[in-house]
């Protein structure tokens, strides 16, 4: 089955597709370092550059492929904030061949012009926001005028899901679109780990979620690399911090010593894994403090981050671990990938999956060791212990005060 895949970045959605029985005749990316690790790992055609330099004919010449021969259309395109003269109303004519269009407007021109089978569109989860929802909105605007202009009957459905909820050893939201070209109806599968409950109330019976553990117990944990090192003021004070906690340990409502004040700084500042959970997001641009950080006090190699986003195992890189970092934490889980793919499959495409068992499902380790040894503050840090005060609340912490300053 052909994908088209555009923003591939580093080929999240792409792997998982290719695990369920999907090959990529072309990927569009932008990132350099994103179409060199490609290309060192597969050999997917890469047209590199940006996509509103590189017409929906390329791409298809570039694929291999006539118009309407794809059988999905995949991407996760960055959608920043586009101002509201820029929309277009129901009924008005789409401006999706402007150079000045977004990136959201790029998905759906070549969507209009390549008509695939299928399509999946994925974004960040504050893309659903209520109140906030003028992107998404604009994607099922633009496919309805798509349709009255092509005789196409996308009827998109649209849902946020946790790849956790999956199988995929971390946490990480995000919003997926999918429709077919038939006007079939798509049903998003229903999550098989974690604890589910129902319009009830009542728990429906899952698998347990997939852990740290899970997905790096059987990989080396103590690393003698120079660039796992944690670096920078807050260092020493990582040992103090318990598996599964973050700077709150430090708080007058934790365990440990009044360090910090509550909720004062980011959720993941000094936050690591615990290995009977899985992991938090895996951010792509983190901060020196800025977790999760592994149980044993130091950064996550590279293999660690793939597994974590249930990448397939022996993938290269030939760039430093900061980009790497980057790379894979914009990704999309591949295993959530797989799940979707298999579902597009059966649903959409009439082709059931070859295949019986997710390939790129974690396996469940049944014997978890147990948690790391804390260590005790150190004595550089004991200065900072008093009476902070807890962040006063939402629009109320010093950011908003100098919000409204600058307004008035």
């Amino acid at each position: 089955m052909k994908v088209i895949s555009l923003f591939t970045g580093v080929g999240g959605l792409d792997f998982g597709f290719e695990a369920a029985g999907f090959e990529t005749r072309v990927a569009v990316e932008l990132d350099s370092v994103c179409c060199a690790t490609i290309r060192l790992n597969r050999d997917w055609p890469v047209l590199e550059g940006d996509i509103h330099n590189i017409s929906s004919k390329q791409i298809l010449k570039a694929g291999k492929l006539k118009s309407g021969e794809a059988d999905v259309l995949i991407g996760g395109p960055p959608c920043q904030p586009f101002s509201k003269s820029g929309y277009w109303a129901r009924g008005d004519a789409l401006r999706l061949d402007d150079p000045r269009a977004d990136t959201l407007s790029a998905y759906l021109r070549v969507l209009r012009d390549t008509r695939p089978k299928a399509l999946l569109l994925e974004n960040v989860y504050g893309l659903a926001y209520k109140g906030k929802d003028e992107g998404l909105e604009r994607i099922l605007s633009g496919i309805e005028q798509i349709n009255r202009e092509t005789g196409t009957n996308y009827r998109p459905q649209w849902c946020v899901l946790d790849a956790a909820s999956y199988g995929v050893p971390q946490h990480r939201e995000r919003v997926f679109i999918i429709a077919g070209r038939e006007g079939q109806y798509f049903e998003f599968p229903a999550a098989t780990h974690g604890q589910v409950v129902d319009l009830f109330g009542d728990a429906k019976r899952c698998e347990p979620f997939r852990t740290a553990w899970d997905a790096l117990g059987d990989l080396p944990e103590n690393l003698n690399d120079p660039d796992l090192r944690m670096g920078g003021k807050w260092a020493d004070l990582l040992p103090s911090i318990p598996e599964g906690e973050n700077y709150l340990h430090h708080t007058p409502r934790g365990r440990g010593k009044p360090l910090f004040g509550w909720r004062t700084r980011y959720w993941s500042f000094l936050l690591k894994l615990a290995k009977d959970r899985p992991s938090w997001t895996i951010q792509a641009q983190p901060g020196s403090a800025i977790g999760p950080f592994h149980w044993r006090n130091r950064k996550l190699s590279a293999q660690e981050l793939c597994r974590l986003q249930t990448f397939p195992d022996g993938l290269q890189f030939e760039c430093g671990r900061t980009q790497v970092q980057k790379l894979l934490g914009n990704a999309v889980p591949s295993l959530l990938a797989e799940v979707l793919a298999r579902e597009i499959s059966t649903q959409l495409l009439g082709k059931k999956p070859k295949a019986k068992r997710l390939k790129l499902l974690p396996p469940r380790r049944k014997i978890v060791p147990a948690p790391e040894k804390v260590a005790a503050v150190p004595r550089k840090y004991l200065a900072l212990q008093g009476d902070h005060a807890a962040h006063p609340g939402e629009g109320k912490g010093n950011g908003a005060r100098a919000r409204e300053r600058a307004v008035a």
